[in-house]
């Protein structure tokens, strides 16, 4: 069972933008999942998407550069772990993202959720780098 999703996106962006664009509620809301975040170690946070609520806590907020926090999707009991990490380079700002822990899910359903997980991210991405492109 595969556990750890990582996804890596070149952004010709500023660090800065990209750190405002994950951490901060409005941006996060804008571009992802209405948000109710602060990127302050500790915060319960919590996103709404549809009939689906994800709630967790900030395990670390290193502005610009990494960004951890837990991650609990409703009717569920089972807490994975999201990584944020930036890195500036030449070209502008090296994404990579991580969700791990996803083989905590019981039997079928960790091989389901991490499918799910793995396009939702792939979106994710593409969704940042649309919104960035159009600010």
């Amino acid at each position: 069972m595969n556990d750890r999703i990582i996804k890596t996106h070149q952004f010709t962006h500023p660090i800065d933008e990209i750190w405002k664009a994950i951490s901060l509620a409005d941006e996060i809301s804008a571009w992802f999942i209405k948000a109710e975040f602060q990127p302050e170690v500790g915060y319960q946070y919590t996103f709404t998407h549809e009939q689906t609520i994800i709630t967790g806590e900030v395990l670390k907020a290193n502005p610009v550069y990494e960004l951890v926090y837990t991650w609990i999707v409703s009717g569920t009991d089972v807490e994975t772990t999201v990584s944020w990490k930036l890195e500036e380079n030449p070209q502008g700002t090296l994404l990579t993202l991580e969700h791990y822990g996803i083989s905590k899910y019981p039997g079928e359903t960790a091989i389901f959720m991490f499918e799910n997980f793995k396009g939702g991210w792939n979106t994710c991405v593409t969704n940042l780098n649309k919104y960035l492109s159009e600010k």
